[in-house]
C-alpha cells in the first residue's frame, strides 16, 4: 500500500478526535506520528460551592503509529513505550479519576505473530487501591491489506468507531 492510504486513514481517525483531543503531529512524539489527550476536571457541591465534596480530574492519552509490516517486536515495543509514555504523565491524587492511555496502529500488513501479541498485551495500574484513581490501556492495530483489526480485550470497544472510519 502507498503511504498515501496510510496517511489518509491516520487523517480520518485525526478528524474524528479533533473536537474533543488536543492533536500533536509533531518530532516531539517521535517515534509516533500523532498523540491525542484529553482532559476533563469536574468539581462537585454540595448546595453552595464553598462545601467542595469532590474535585476530579480524567484524562486520556491516545498514540497514533504508522507501520509498512507490524511484527510482534514493533508492536510489543510501541505497546511498552505507549503505556510507559501516558502513565508517566499521570499525577495520582485524591482528585485524579484516571488517565487511560490508548495506541492505535495503521499497518500496511501486520504479521500473524504480532495479531497473536496484540491480543495478549495489557496493561492496568491503580494508585493508592483505586482511592487515588487508575490507568486502563486500550490497543488496536489495522492491516490494511485485508482490511482487518487485531486487538486487545479493551481495544475491542474502538473496533466499532474504526469500522465506520475506516
Amino acid at each position: 500500500m502507498p503511504m498515501t492510504a496510510k496517511i489518509e486513514a491516520l487523517d480520518k481517525l485525526l478528524l474524528s478526535y479533533k473536537r474533543y483531543y488536543n492533536i500533536t503531529q509533531d518530532d516531539s512524539i517521535l517515534p509516533f506520528n500523532a498523540l491525542a489527550e484529553f482532559h476533563s476536571h469536574n468539581e462537585q457541591f454540595f448546595l453552595v460551592k464553598a462545601a467542595k465534596v469532590a474535585d476530579i480530574d480524567s484524562n486520556e492519552y491516545i498514540y497514533f503509529s504508522l507501520q509498512d509490516e507490524l511484527t510482534a517486536e514493533a508492536a510489543a515495543s510501541l505497546d511498552k513505550l505507549a503505556w510507559e509514555t501516558g502513565t508517566s504523565k499521570v499525577t495520582p491524587s485524591s482528585a485524579h479519576r484516571n488517565t487511560d492511555v490508548a495506541l492505535i496502529i495503521i499497518a500496511d500488513k501486520i504479521t500473524e505473530e504480532a495479531k497473536n501479541t496484540i491480543k495478549k498485551l495489557k496493561h492496568y495500574k491503580s494508585y493508592k487501591f483505586s482511592f487515588w484513581g487508575w490507568s486502563n490501556y486500550s490497543l488496536i492495530a489495522f492491516d490494511m491489506s485485508d482490511k482487518s483489526f487485531a486487538y486487545n480485550r479493551r481495544g475491542k470497544d474502538l473496533k466499532k468507531l474504526f469500522t465506520n472510519l475506516l
